[in-house]
């Protein structure tokens, strides 16, 4: 392990589990500092998918429903404080509680969003992940009695380890679900937040990756499911498991990044006495992945908002076209893989589940062109603010709207080719064109950096990111600028911290 001023490296040829475990360590027992705008961007994606929890809970979302009731008939072990879910004091099972949250807070698929990215480090893998985790961090603090700055540290190694191993090795290349990174980086963390030597940590490292690798056929068919939303979920609680296992004595297999039986190296075969990649990770200042995340400005999938960003830019600059949609003859799209193959499947040109809608691009483009039609009739400015989609435009009705189906018939999607994907994962690249019987042809514009973005205006996307958690927690709290501030994380005792998630949702049981 070699360090730099704000960065260490792992070298593939080292054992990295083992050098994880010391990262660990180091970063919660020895800190160093960490920028402002780190913080304050971590304090943002918290609040933000904590947001997206609370909605899909007070909606009885499916998935989250019943891992939450799973966890309530459950209680702690008399060696555990044990966690607590969204909306309830009482005690739990942890990892069945961190069940429970992970999957209401990725329930609605709004949360952050990493493409696994940073080409000035030559490390551009591009697989996908979440900012699913931080229930994780802090079922931790509730255990091992940490504070808000502390609890912040632990949020922030998780992002960190799970973006890191996605910009140098691509999961789904190989049919297997990104969350395993998250998987490995919950496992870490936690074992080192609850005081874990190096040999636990590489122990519930190595149980991570050897016993709890999650395929895509998840992910798989015509139709999806709550497999698909709650997989970050049991990811985390297997992460937690593994930890508290390698905690309790139990021994995983060593090194397991070197294994070659392991799916590092089965896959990406290299020498022996290598893995099939360095790993380096930020340590202080504003050298860390999350930097480099994005945010979703509604529910859709990200892939998608690149499209989005040329539809509201036309919107904007032809606000008729809102109240003319009869007369939109045709709608070309072209867009970059892999977002092709996700989200332009045929298959999802008739989702019947809203997990399919929200990955089905025609469906998002046909239902943000129906709420602009409804905004320009209320006299709404057409923007974001008014285009943004929640749970309700993919309720049943929605779905099964002859409007959205007769939009989607006029929409054509096509892959841009490699002029296209050789700008991804730096941005989004996508172009939408609108034939119009009497506007002519509109758009044809490549959107790269839509708001939401990492390179896109940080100012826009707060205010934007804001306004969504205020409407997706509006019929769910009863004062959510007192939630807003509950949940702010830094400067928090460990009591606060520890009870930071038993606040009341209206509807739901305590």
């Amino acid at each position: 392990m070699s360090t730099t001023q704000n960065t260490i490296l792992l070298p593939r040829s080292t054992n990295q589990a083992r050098g994880l475990a010391r990262y660990c360590r180091d970063f919660l027992t020895t800190p160093r500092p960490i920028g402002a705008a780190t913080l304050a961007r971590l304090e943002a994606f918290h609040l933000d998918s904590v947001g997206c929890g609370v909605s899909a809970l007070a909606a009885e979302a499916n998935a989250p429903t019943v891992l939450r009731r799973e966890a309530l008939a459950t209680r702690p072990t008399t060696a555990s404080r044990g966690g607590i879910c969204f909306g309830s004091p009482q005690p739990c099972a942890t990892e069945k509680a961190v069940a429970a949250n992970a999957s209401a807070v990725r329930e609605w698929d709004s949360n952050g969003t990493n493409f696994g990215y940073d080409a000035a480090k030559g490390r551009t893998a591009g697989e996908f992940g979440h900012n699913d985790y931080y229930p994780v961090a802090i079922a931790a603090a509730r255990e091992a009695g940490l504070d808000g700055d502390t609890t912040l540290r632990l949020m922030l190694l998780i992002d960190e380890i799970r973006g890191r191993l996605a910009e140098v090795f691509a999961l789904r290349k190989y049919a297997i679900d990104h969350v395993h990174h998250g998987t490995v980086a919950c496992a870490a963390a936690y074992a080192a937040a609850l005081g874990g030597s190096e040999d636990q940590i590489e122990s519930a490292i190595g149980m991570a990756g050897a016993h709890y690798v999650p395929f895509r056929a998840i992910r798989a068919g015509h139709q999806l499911s709550d497999s698909k939303g709650a997989s970050a979920a049991l990811a985390a609680e297997a992460a937690v498991l593994c930890a508290r296992r390698a905690l309790a004595g139990f021994i995983g297999p060593p090194d397991i990044f070197r294994n070659p039986l392991a799916l590092y190296r089965i896959n990406e075969p290299c020498p022996d006495d290598e893995s099939p990649f360095d790993l380096e990770l930020g340590v202080e200042g504003d050298a860390f992945a999350i930097n480099m995340m994005h945010f979703k400005l509604g529910l859709y999938e990200h892939q998608s908002a690149g499209a989005l960003q040329s539809l509201v830019d036309l919107f904007i600059s032809q606000p008729e076209l809102a109240t003319t949609l009869d007369a939109v003859q045709r709608i070309r799209v072209a867009i970059y893989e892999p977002a092709y193959s996700i989200i332009a499947d045929p298959a999802k040109r008739s989702p019947t589940t809203r997990q399919s809608a929200d990955h089905s691009l025609p469906f998002i483009l046909a239902k943000t062109l129906l709420k602009a039609r409804v905004a320009r009739a209320r006299g709404e400015l057409l923007g974001w603010e008014s285009l943004m989609l929640l749970p309700d435009d993919y309720s049943d009705t929605s779905i099964s709207d002859p409007e959205i189906k007769r939009l989607i018939a006029r929409i054509e999607i096509a892959h841009g080719g490699s002029a296209y994907d050789a700008k991804y994962p730096e941005g989004i690249p996508t172009s939408v064109t609108i034939e119009h019987e009497t506007l002519g042809l509109l758009g044809g514009v490549l959107a790269m950096f839509p708001l939401g973005h990492a390179r896109s205006d940080a100012a826009q996307t707060a205010a934007v990111v804001n306004l969504k958690f205020e409407r997706l927690v509006a019929d769910a709290v009863d004062d959510p600028a007192s939630l807003r501030k509950r949940l702010a994380v830094g400067g928090k005792s460990a009591t606060a911290v520890a009870e930071l998630y038993a606040f009341p949702i209206g509807g739901i049981v305590t």
